[in-house]
């Protein structure tokens, strides 16, 4: 069956979440790495939780739950300029290096992002990396209140594009997020960059590939 769309996670698909570290090394010299780590783990347990929980707040105040946690966590005195200038590099985050030339490749496609972002985040990460012709679409989940992988965020894509879900192609490189993505229905594409294990959680992604120009590859077939 011919893909005759595709979508994409953000948030460490598109965006590498740890192009923060420079700067978190700066702010606090030697924690850049533990750092950045810890945000983004808490980032995405808020996630998980207040989706469980009903208690949705959109994901700018996520990312920030997070980043306070995480200094807390360990023992870094985080003053209101520090915390402005993390936030901000949220919206300037370094796309991967396979990232501009693939979506050059698919342009004969119809692409849209898919993302647990808050839309004005996605809106100024997607400009700020010139990203923007790409995608017909940046597709939040602000728009039904809950997180992946709740499936009524992946039903997005078909409303939006007016297709069946296993003609859509979906392209995430967080291993949950395929799992939610496969369950659905999706045609599922896991970037596995870091050669992890596959999450044992009983689905099968319909590719798993290294980089974003083997999805290319795929679509052009």
């Amino acid at each position: 069956m011919t893909i005759k769309a595709l979508a994409f996670d953000a948030y460490g698909t598109i965006f590498d979440v740890h192009s923060v570290i420079k700067l978190c090394d700066t702010l606090f010299p030697g924690q850049g790495m533990a750092l950045s780590q810890q945000w983004r783990a808490k980032q995405l347990e808020y996630t998980w939780l207040r989706s469980l929980m009903n208690a949705y707040v959109d994901f700018w105040q996520v990312t920030e739950s997070g980043l306070v946690f995480a200094c807390k966590a360990l023992g870094l005195a985080l003053s209101d300029d520090s915390r402005k200038q993390l936030m901000n590099a949220y919206l300037h985050l370094t796309p991967y290096p396979d990232v501009p030339p693939a979506l050059q490749r698919l342009g004969h496609l119809p692409l849209v992002i898919l993302s647990n972002g808050a839309p004005k985040m996605l809106h100024d990460v997607v400009d700020n990396a010139g990203l923007s012709a790409h995608f017909k679409h940046l597709l939040s989940v602000d728009t039904v209140k809950i997180y992946k992988p709740h499936r009524s965020v992946y039903e997005l894509a078909p409303m939006t594009f007016g297709v069946k879900a296993n003609e859509i192609g979906f392209v995430s490189s967080n291993c949950w997020d395929v799992m939610g993505a496969t369950h659905f229905g999706f045609r599922t594409f896991w970037i596995n960059r870091g050669k992890q294990p596959l999450d044992e959680l009983g689905f099968q992604p319909y590719r798993i590939v290294s980089s974003l120009a083997e999805v290319a590859d795929e679509a052009a077939k």
